[in-house]
């Protein structure tokens, strides 16, 4: 695996980042002048909170799970989310479906949460469907419940460190740049920001010719009748009569039908409640999960895209006439970020060879699931396993460790792998055991005044047990 040095110069990349922060008080002078092509940001004094033992960026599957499971157990929490919703790729991408969520503790939880307010779907015990508009509530329930401070439309933007300690991170939002200090963090940012800021290396995608899995948009479709469709729906668990496989070719045979050859090979197509549907049809290749302005060139092609698809199928008529558009997702979905290098690296090793550790978080079961890497790879393969068979693995503590930055923990997608292992860990039931094992053992550092990597999985457990959440 590759680490893209060559194409994505990292560290002066950080560099830049760390010089605009720093850069001198006042207008730049003559005498300070930036080199050609360059800006230096005058600098100035933040205010500054130092009132949380543990701060969590990002408020995804994995860091909601974190900063509730810190919360309970008596650490002081603030959670910083970029959206302006909790759930991340649960909520502002639309998700829809949970996978590899037969697990216990807050994955079980969630369930029996969604089960109470009437809002999944499917009788599956590892993957089932849930309304995303009731997972928001769900979550902020749980999180104000838990006392957990969080702030949504904030972006982590630099971070700091005394020597290899990370003491600071510095956000954006409306309220300006502020400055925060905490004991201990947790970066769920899902692309590894945090991680990034504070120096670690990382790796991303699989080679230099095609940095990673391609991103898709989620979106919400309203039928007049959904039943006309079952057909083409996904299945939601044993016993409802439908192939999943069989409903994609037929899916991706009406969208031929309707004039378009989408860019997804497997269109899927979900029920989220009685007439509204969740499709997921598009693929965005090579696109940089950091690179801004192409993750904005590849939204508007996505979107561009769902809207001519359901206009088209919307001409067919018969079951689809009267299909429309309600909503896409505001976050396009991205499935390769940066992998931040922990203690432990996941492995294809481990995944085909079904590894044990004695600090295993949890168990990953999901199989290696990688999207096409290109346009011509998506018309014979839209997804594959590279011919690896998953065995049920153990994920170690160590690798949700940064192996650069003192005082960072990691959970969901941006944790220690290789491409081929993240390809089955990254899915959202494997993200909420890892945010749950971050956030216990993130209170007890913070408690005992010691660094991450020096508390042992036993007392990290002991806390989950303790809170009841694996009992």
């Amino acid at each position: 695996m590759t680490e893209n040095r060559s194409i994505w110069s990292r560290r002066g990349l950080l560099q830049a980042a760390v010089a605009g922060a720093v850069a001198a008080p006042g207008f730049a002078s003559a005498a300070d002048a930036p080199l050609p092509g360059r800006f230096a940001e005058p600098a100035r004094d933040l205010p500054i909170v130092e009132d949380a033992d543990v701060i969590v960026c990002g408020a995804g599957p994995a860091g909601v799970t974190a900063a509730i499971t810190a919360a309970r157990a008596g650490a002081r929490v603030r959670l910083f989310e970029v959206h302006g919703c909790l759930g991340g790729v649960w909520t502002a991408g639309l998700l829809g479906y949970l996978l590899d969520f037969n697990k216990p503790g807050f994955a079980k939880e969630l369930v029996r949460h969604l089960d109470d307010r009437g809002a999944r779907r499917g009788t599956g015990a590892s993957s089932m469907g849930y309304e995303p508009e009731e997972m928001k509530l769900l979550l902020e329930d749980l999180c104000v419940e838990a006392r957990v401070k969080f702030q949504l439309h904030t972006r982590v933007t630099a971070a700091y460190r005394d020597g290899r300690r990370l003491t600071t991170i510095v956000t954006e939002s409306k309220s300006g740049r502020q400055a925060w200090r905490a004991p201990v963090f947790i970066d769920t940012t899902g692309d590894g920001d945090l991680g990034a800021l504070a120096g670690c290396d990382f790796e991303v995608g699989e080679s230099k010719a095609c940095p990673c899995q391609p991103m898709s948009m989620d979106a919400l479709l309203v039928v007049r009748d959904a039943a006309a469709l079952n057909s083409f729906l996904h299945s939601t668990g044993p016993g409802d009569g439908r192939s999943t496989n069989d409903a994609k070719l037929a899916l991706l045979a009406e969208i031929r039908k309707a004039g378009f050859d989408p860019s997804y090979g497997k269109p899927t197509l979900f029920q989220v409640r009685d007439n509204l549907l969740l499709v997921m049809m598009n693929h965005e290749y090579g696109v940089l999960a950091y690179d801004a302005a192409a993750v904005t060139d590849a939204t508007v092609r996505a979107r561009s895209e769902l809207n001519k698809i359901v206009k088209g199928l919307r001409k067919l008529g018969g079951p689809w006439d009267g299909v429309q558009l309600a909503a896409t997702a505001e976050q396009i979905g991205i499935r390769d970020g940066r992998r931040i290098r922990g203690r432990y690296v996941v492995s294809k090793d481990d995944v085909a060879g079904g590894a044990r550790h004695d600090d295993a978080v949890t168990r990953a079961t999901f199989s290696v699931d990688v999207h096409a890497l290109s346009t011509e790879h998506n018309k014979s393969a839209p997804y594959s396993n590279f011919g690896i068979k998953t065995k049920p693995y153990d994920i170690p503590l160590r690798a949700l460790i940064a192996r650069d930055v003192d005082g960072l923990l990691l959970a969901g997608r941006c944790i220690s792998g290789d491409f081929i292992a993240h390809a089955s860990y990254r899915v959202t039931g494997n993200a909420v055991a890892m945010g749950e094992a971050a956030g216990a053992v993130a209170s007890v550092a913070a408690a005992t005044k010691r660094m991450p990597h020096e508390v042992p999985w036993s007392e990290g457990a002991a806390v989950i047990a303790k809170l009841g959440m694996r009992g």
